[in-house]
């Protein structure tokens, strides 16, 4: 039956013994691929899923391990901040009890045990490294990272000793109630200059070392801000400045003027890298920046790049006295 059956493919498609044997073999390869699972299925009894009675008790023996270990509350992680790197969770101390403080004298383990976290606590004393000082209560919410309600709780508990007032000795000089009436001459002549109102976009450290509340290092962080962003288009800038206080901030918006304009950025000439290097854009942002440009064409007006997506209304208009088209 086989050897009729090749005669007759051998036959009707005009090909050779071989390739009629290849062509049989094929054949029953697709019928087997086809009905060969169904055959089994019919023929082999379906695997039970009842378990036995001790797989039973060891899987309900492995839940109540399960449940006795669970926790109360379910696992939160950081919120990551838009501004800084999120801190873990376990720097953060847990307030013992409050207690009156001077912000300008605590220790980091003092302020942690007013429940304050530990980074911020350090970052508390690197300013007051640096030179900062807190003059009132306020200037402590100028700390990056001090939550509101922290320091609404933290506030009624805030002492700062108020500053020893001056007296005139007979002689003129004034002097505190603590220190001599005398007061040497090398003294007097270090005293610093009667402060005039200025270009911020154009000043050295010499007319900023004049100010209330400012020294050299604060005065060369103002400048190295001011030169990153290719100068203050606003005073509100002056908030951005990290280490101001409350008397260094109203000093300088007493006497530091805006009269040079900004440095700008040819938005439709300059490369990723040289967007990039402005304090307010991303690396990435400048990168998209740069394509959307080469596949739509030039900008117009800031309002264009709101059709960026990670380019919201607030970030634009920050960077728009910064921007030439």
């Amino acid at each position: 039956m086989f050897q009729r059956l090749l005669l007759a493919i051998r036959n009707e498609f005009g090909i050779s013994r071989s390739q009629a044997r290849g062509l049989m073999v094929l054949v029953v390869s697709m019928l087997l691929c086809w009905f060969g699972p169904l055959v089994i299925r019919r023929l082999l009894p379906l695997p039970s899923t009842e378990m036995s009675t001790t797989d039973r008790q060891t899987a309900d023996s492995l839940v109540a391990v399960l449940q006795s270990h669970q926790p109360d509350a379910p696992y939160s992680f950081p919120k990551k901040y838009p501004n800084y790197a999120a801190e873990k969770t376990s720097d953060v101390a847990t307030p013992r009890s409050l207690f009156t403080f001077d912000p300008n004298a605590a220790s980091v383990p003092q302020f942690q045990a007013l429940g304050i976290p530990k980074f911020i606590a350090e970052r508390i004393e690197k300013y007051r490294t640096k030179g900062g000082k807190f003059r009132k209560k306020e200037d402590l919410q100028r700390i990056y990272g001090l939550q509101p309600a922290l320091y609404q709780r933290l506030e009624p508990y805030i002492s700062i000793p108020s500053t020893p007032s001056p007296t005139v000795s007979p002689n003129g000089i004034a002097s505190s109630a603590s220190a001599p009436s005398t007061v040497p001459t090398s003294l007097i002549s270090n005293k610093k200059a009667a402060p005039v109102a200025f270009d911020i976009n154009s000043t050295d450290t010499t007319q900023l070392i004049r100010l209330k509340g400012i020294g050299s290092k604060l005065a060369t962080r103002i400048l190295k801000f001011r030169d990153g962003l290719g100068g203050f288009a606003s005073t509100a800038q002056y908030n951005e400045i990290f280490g101001l206080d409350s008397l260094a901030l109203s000093e300088l918006n007493r006497w530091a003027t805006i009269r040079t304009p900004a440095q700008k950025i040819n938005i439709n000439t300059a490369s990723a890298e040289d967007i990039d290097r402005h304090p307010y854009i991303s690396k990435r942002q400048a990168e998209i920046i740069v394509r959307y440009r080469e596949q739509h064409g030039a900008y117009k007006s800031a309002q264009e790049l709101l059709n960026i997506k990670i380019l919201d209304e607030k970030l634009v208009k920050k960077i728009e006295p910064y921007l030439a088209f």
